[in-house]
């Protein structure tokens, strides 16, 4: 039995993208339509072919149009890293949230510097522990943190 496993996200408290493209990995070779991938997740199929339109841009996922067509995984599942995969969906957007002060606020100023530099660290801790991680790896059943470590 294969374990889809729920990841936290930061940005997108649903994980839908680590679902879907696990449920990928799950039948690798077979194109799966965007009504079905979207079941487990528990979205609709039009946010799941949103993800999996960004996915597809950043090379993860290929997709054929049609009655038969639907969506694979463009690459073996050990190959890709959860790191990827959040920085396909992410980019460089800030993970805290940090907004910009007013410009004539001396004290704002100070702590939009300071709160960028925290945002740097962490999103490198971030993608550093998340690049440890395959989308295989998180298919194994069960798996201790140990077993999923790619590399």
């Amino acid at each position: 039995m294969i374990a889809i496993v729920h990841l936290p996200c930061i940005r997108n408290c649903n994980a839908c993208e680590r679902y879907l493209l696990t449920l990928l990995a799950s039948a690798p070779g077979h194109w799966r339509d965007s009504q079905s991938l979207a079941q487990s997740p528990a979205t609709n199929a039009a946010h799941a072919r949103r993800i999996l339109g960004q996915l597809r841009a950043a090379g993860l996922v290929r997709s054929h149009p049609g009655p038969r067509g639907g969506w694979m995984l463009e690459r073996d599942a050990a190959e890709i890293d959860l790191a990827t995969v959040w920085l396909a969906l992410n980019g460089e957007d800030p993970i805290l949230g940090v907004h910009v002060p007013q410009p004539d606020c001396a004290v704002g100023q100070r702590v939009h510097r300071n709160l960028l530099s925290l945002d740097r660290r962490a999103r490198e801790a971030l993608i550093t522990e998340l690049a440890r991680t395959t989308i295989a790896g998180v298919l194994l059943e069960d798996a201790p943190a140990t077993a999923i470590v790619s590399g």
